[in-house]
């Protein structure tokens, strides 16, 4: 099971926005990609509430973002056959975009972590452990990379753990 996260130009509420940032991680590693801006999405939105939440402005992701393509395919590789878990449902609405920009079929669904909740059988004081560690593991937030790893080791310190974990590989390039 991997944690996927994404970063945005903006919330969907304050216009039409698309990835700029995404992040794999488990417990153990994390992998985060600059996106540069696609063409079809010459009409989304940028934000300053966007900018200042995530600290990415819109010349680092031109200059050095990967292309959509290339991400997608790069994502797909390192997410393998994991099950990838979220906490937003936008998360699944980017990765769309992304993979539409890339001209291809999303590798993956992603699953909402309330699924994960619910199947762990974990209680309520389980679940502020698990975010308690995730915390203190993980005080920084609002990039990719460290909001994925920030799920995934509140996944891995659910007190019943998910049932059915599949192990996961760490990828070969680009681990942190």
């Amino acid at each position: 099971m991997l944690a996927i996260d994404f970063e945005a130009s903006c919330l969907p509420r304050h216009g039409r926005s698309f990835p700029i940032e995404v992040g794999l991680a488990s417990d153990r590693w994390t992998r985060s990609w600059l996106i540069r801006p696609h063409a079809d999405w010459s009409d989304g939105h940028w934000t300053a509430e966007a900018e200042a939440l995530h600290g990415i402005d819109r010349a680092t992701i031109e200059r050095e973002g990967m292309p959509a393509d290339v991400v997608l395919a790069e994502l797909a590789q390192t997410a393998g056959e994991a099950r990838i878990v979220a906490d937003s449902r936008l998360d699944q609405y980017w990765l769309e975009q992304l993979a539409a920009a890339a001209r291809r079929p999303p590798p993956f669904a992603i699953h909402h972590v309330a699924l994960i909740l619910e199947e762990s059988g974990t209680d309520e004081a389980g679940i502020v452990a698990a975010v308690a560690a995730a915390d203190r593991r993980c005080p920084q937030r609002h990039r990719a990379g460290s909001d994925a790893l920030w799920l995934a080791t509140l996944m891995a310190h659910l007190p019943a753990g998910p049932r059915h974990v599949a192990p996961v590989r760490e990828p070969a390039l680009g681990a942190a």
